[in-house]
C-alpha cells in the first residue's frame, strides 16, 4: 500500500511583482521537485495593478500545484497573508516573499528542522540582511527592542520576517485571531507552542523595487506596539501625573511667595515655553488616546479582512 505524502503549502503574497513573479515559480519548482513531499503553491494577488495576475494565471495554466487568489482589491500584505494562510490545505505551510530575499533554497532546510526539532513553529531569523540600509537596519532593531520593551506577555524574535514553517496545529491556531489591525510578526509570536529559530542570510531583491517605504513600515510598527501594549497609555498617564503634581506645587510656591514676601514673579518668556509644553504633551496624549479609540473603532465595525475576486485552484 503507497503511503500518501505530506502536504505542504507554500504562501507567496503578491502586489506589482511582475518583474519576478516568473523567477519565484521557477526558484521553486527547481527545489521541491525532488522532496518527499507534495506541494500547493499559493500565489495570493493583492489588487496588483500590473501584468501580476496575468502572469499567475499563465503559471497556473502550467503547473497546476500554483493555486491563484485574486483579491478584489488592494488590502495589504498582513490581509493577503491571512488570506493563503486561511486556504492552505497542508499539514503544514512555508510563507516566502515573491522577491527572492527568503531564498527557496532554504526550503528542504526548514522542513528537515522541522522535523528534526519537533517544532510547531521554524521562524526565519536573518543574521544578514543584503541590500538595505544602515538606518533600516538600525530602525528595525530598535523597534524589536522597544516592543520587546513594552509588549505585554509575548516575545517576538528579533530580525525575523515573515518567513517561516508553520505546523497545521499552529496554522489551526492563527487562524482564529480575526483582528483587523494586524501585525503578523507579533500573531506568530502571540499563538506560543515550540519555536525554533532557523538562522539564514536574507538575500537583496533579484528585480524590481521594494513596496516597503518608510511610511508604510512606520504604520507598521505603530500596529505593532498599539497592539501588543498598552504601555504608551500609561507612559501619558504617568506623565500627566508627575506635571499636575509639579504644576499644583509650582503654584503652591508663587501663592506662597506672593502673599508672605511680596514678590512679583516675572518671566512670560518662560510662561509661554511652558504653556507650549503642556500643550504639546496634551496633543500627544491625546494622539497616543486616539490611536487605541482607533483600533476600538476599526474592530467594532467587524469587517472581512478581506475579499477574494477570483481563484484558479489544482484539479482534483
Amino acid at each position: 500500500m503507497t503511503k500518501t505524502k505530506e502536504l505542504i503549502s507554500i504562501v507567496i503574497p503578491c502586489y506589482n511583482e511582475e518583474d519576478v513573479v516568473n523567477l519565484c515559480h521557477t526558484a521553486i519548482t527547481d527545489v521541491i521537485g525532488d522532496l518527499p513531499y507534495d506541494f500547493e503553491i499559493i500565489y495570493i494577488n493583492d489588487g496588483s495593478t500590473d501584468t501580476t495576475q496575468e502572469l499567475l494565471e499563465k503559471i497556473h495554466a502550467k503547473d497546476k500545484r500554483a493555486i491563484i487568489i485574486n483579491l478584489s482589491r488592494n488590502f495589504g500584505k498582513e490581509a493577503a497573508m491571512t488570506a493563503g494562510i486561511d486556504n492552505a490545505t497542508g499539514n503544514a505551510l512555508i510563507i516566502l516573499d515573491a522577491d527572492l530575499q527568503d531564498p527557496p533554497s532554504l526550503i528542504p532546510d526548514i522542513i528537515k528542522m522541522w522535523k528534526d526539532t519537533g517544532a510547531d513553529v521554524v521562524y526565519g531569523q536573518r543574521i544578514e540582511r543584503k541590500g538595505e540600509t544602515w538606518f533600516k537596519k538600525f530602525t528595525a532593531n530598535g523597534f524589536y527592542n522597544v516592543i520587546n520593551f513594552i509588549a505585554a506577555n509575548v516575545e517576538i524574535p528579533k530580525n525575523t520576517g515573515d518567513f517561516r514553517l508553520m505546523n497545521r496545529r499552529s496554522i489551526d491556531a492563527l487562524v482564529q485571531l480575526r483582528e483587523k489591525h494586524r501585525f503578523m510578526k507579533g500573531l506568530f509570536a502571540w499563538i506560543g507552542f515550540k519555536q525554533v529559530a532557523f538562522e539564514y542570510n536574507r538575500e537583496a531583491r533579484v528585480a524590481g523595487n521594494t513596496k516597503w517605504g518608510y511610511w508604510k513600515l512606520w504604520n507598521l510598527a505603530m500596529e505593532g506596539i498599539a497592539g501588543f501594549s498598552t504601555t504608551p497609555l500609561r507612559v501619558a498617564s504617568f506623565c500627566g501625573l508627575i506635571i499636575s503634581i509639579a504644576s499644583f506645587m509650582f503654584g503652591g510656591f508663587i501663592i506662597f511667595r506672593t502673599m508672605f514676601f511680596g514678590v512679583n514673579i516675572e518671566g512670560w518668556a518662560s510662561l509661554s515655553v511652558m504653556i507650549l509644553f503642556l500643550s504639546g504633551i496634551q496633543l500627544l496624549s491625546i494622539g497616543i488616546l486616539g490611536e487605541y479609540i482607533g483600533r476600538i473603532f476599526g474592530e467594532a465595525k467587524k469587517r472581512p479582512l478581506y475579499f477574494i475576486d477570483t481563484t484558479h485552484k489544482m484539479d482534483k
